[in-house]
């Protein structure tokens, strides 16, 4: 872990698989990118596909700085998944999450569906909120799911996750080989070649407006949850 003293108008440390970046808006944005240019240069190889944390602490209307420093840094580094600091919970959440604790979710209703078996050509399956399927998705297939998709086989077909407007899901399979991607309301075409290529564990989530695929051993898109929670 790395820190630096209170005063400096930007603090780094260890988060995770990556880093947490804690910036002091009263300083000019100027500065704040010459010091994070700084931080992550000392880092060398162990900056190389970390995901980053944004944070401004409790300062509101900083936005525009908040963009223009992902822009900076996803244009000048090889990092990972750069995002900002969630929004602090609200009271009644905290009840939740504690409920939850207490309770487990032995009773816990919810909508995610979950099918264990192969998903033939024609069939279309369709989900109020996440979908995991513990099996193959075959070419000809199509998934529909109000959040994520999970895939723990090989995903073919057609998949819309975060339907209709959630760019925030994700969608995840161990063999990655849709012919047709869409996530809220971005969408990209694939391919169902069997070209007899080693596939492997990825994920597929909106960035900068377009799906970018990755592979999930890098770039975790889980590792920026810090708490499980009932779905």
């Amino acid at each position: 872990m790395i820190n630096f003293d209170n005063a400096a108008p930007v603090k780094l440390k260890g988060a995770g698989g990556g880093f947490w970046i804690t910036l002091d808006p009263s300083h000019p944005e100027s500065v704040l990118i010459a010091e994070i240019d700084k931080l992550i240069r000392k880092l060398k190889h162990l900056a190389v596909n970390a995901d980053i944390t944004l944070d401004v602490g409790d300062a509101r209307g900083q936005e525009d700085l908040i963009l223009k420093v992902k822009s900076h840094l996803e244009t000048t580094f090889d990092l990972g998944r750069i995002s900002t600091s969630p929004q602090k919970r609200s009271i009644p959440t905290e009840r939740i999450r504690q409920r939850d604790l207490s309770k487990g979710w032995n009773h816990h209703k919810s909508d995610v569906l979950m099918l264990r078996g192969r998903v033939r050509s024609g069939q279309k399956i369709h989900a109020k909120k996440h979908l995991v399927i513990t099996g193959d998705v075959n070419p000809g297939a199509e998934l529909l799911a109000g959040g994520d998709v999970i895939v723990l086989g090989r995903l073919s077909g057609k998949v819309h996750a975060g339907y209709p407007d959630r760019e925030d899901a994700i969608v995840f399979s161990l063999a990655f080989d849709p012919s047709y991607v869409k996530i809220g309301q971005i969408a990209a075409a694939g391919s169902e070649d069997d070209d007899g290529q080693e596939t492997r564990p990825e994920f597929a989530a909106v960035e900068n407006r377009a799906i970018v695929v990755k592979d999930y051993m890098k770039a975790s898109p889980f590792r920026r949850l810090p708490w499980p929670e009932a779905i």
